[in-house]
């Protein structure tokens, strides 16, 4: 068993990355009544609907 172990990343290396930014009192409340229903954490939710928005974005 001298070949068995786990690999722990340091923090920050595990594809994502930490940033903050300003948001409206009334969308965090909507993401926060989101998150509640769904179980999920803010985070979780934010990072659903900035990929689904990300994916369908055009620049005019």
């Amino acid at each position: 068993m001298d070949n068995e172990h786990i690999v722990i990343k340091k923090k920050g290396e595990d594809g994502y990355r930490v940033f903050s930014v300003r948001v409206s009192e009334s969308i965090i409340s909507r993401v926060d009544k989101i998150a509640a229903e769904s179980g999920r954490s803010r985070n979780e939710v934010i990072g659903i609907l900035l990929e689904f928005a990300v994916d369908r974005c055009r620049i005019e």
